[in-house]
């Protein structure tokens, strides 16, 4: 059985998925997911359920959705028991059974390890094969506990952040159509992000299209200005001054400089 939490909950059994249960059991299983291997505390479960306001039978109600949950997962799990009652509340155990997190973050790391070695075009394939496990961001709604909130930041920074290496490693192995695809759904999902509009002026310019990276260079400068009072970063100055100058070659060399860094960070 597979667990999917990137995006909205689902679990996948011999390529169909079974329904979880009501909204409460959903928002139970993605809280022992996130925090599979660990004691989830009654507490932090109520609060994840019901925010500062539980009902009064709060801890029973709880209870019930433990045990429908249970006898839900069981009919599918290669697992004994998933959920296992431990002081001072709940844990699951993934044993048998896959998360999609896990394989995204296994997919990252490959990726960023084969960049490393300066295995672009490999690292592309991976790190495409990575964000092709999200089915969508994840995205905490109000009514969810910090939990679920705090877990919705972190995988969303990594997704960013794994897209930007994808961005890297296709210009590296000289595919700046496919960066070019990527990074302008990239810079309309995050306006004040500097990095993929450094990308994005660098594939173009790769591209033959010197104009519209000069025009993607004017854009940034507008909102970064207008919204944070600031000027564009260093590596979008440099992104700039080497594309008015004509001076792709240095573009080339730059990008090395940020492999070695990769490199390092790898090894």
């Amino acid at each position: 059985m597979r667990y999917e939490i990137l995006g909205p909950l689902r679990i996948t059994v011999g390529g169909e998925s079974p329904p979880v249960g009501t909204h409460k059991m959903e928002a139970l299983l993605r809280t022992l997911l996130i925090r599979n291997g660990q004691v989830v505390s009654l507490d932090q479960l109520m609060q994840e359920l019901w925010d500062k306001t539980p009902p009064t039978r709060a801890v029973a109600s709880l209870h019930v959705y433990v045990s429908q949950l249970r006898k839900a997962l069981n009919k599918y799990s290669g697992n004994a028991d998933v959920i296992t009652t431990r002081a001072p509340g709940y844990m699951l155990e993934l044993g048998r059974d896959e998360l999609d997190v896990d394989l995204f973050l296994a997919l990252r790391e490959k990726g960023r390890m084969q960049m490393g070695m300066s295995h672009n075009a490999a690292a592309a394939r991976t790190l495409s094969e990575a964000i092709g496990v999200w089915r969508e961001p994840v995205q905490a709604a109000s009514h969810e506990g910090p939990i679920v909130r705090e877990f919705a930041n972190w995988v969303e920074e990594l997704r960013v952040d794994c897209m930007e290496l994808l961005a890297h490693a296709l210009l590296a192995s000289d595919q700046a159509g496919e960066a070019i695809r990527i990074l302008y759904p990239l810079i309309t999902e995050y306006p004040l992000r500097e990095n993929p509009y450094a990308f994005l002026m660098e594939a173009l310019s790769l591209a033959g299209r010197r104009a519209e990276a000069l025009k993607v260079y004017r854009t940034a400068h507008k909102r970064i200005r207008e919204e944070l009072g600031l000027d564009p970063c260093r590596l979008l100055r440099e992104a700039h001054e080497y594309i008015l100058d004509d001076r792709l070659d240095e573009l080339s060399v730059r990008r090395s400089r940020r492999e070695g860094d990769i490199r390092v960070r790898a090894s």
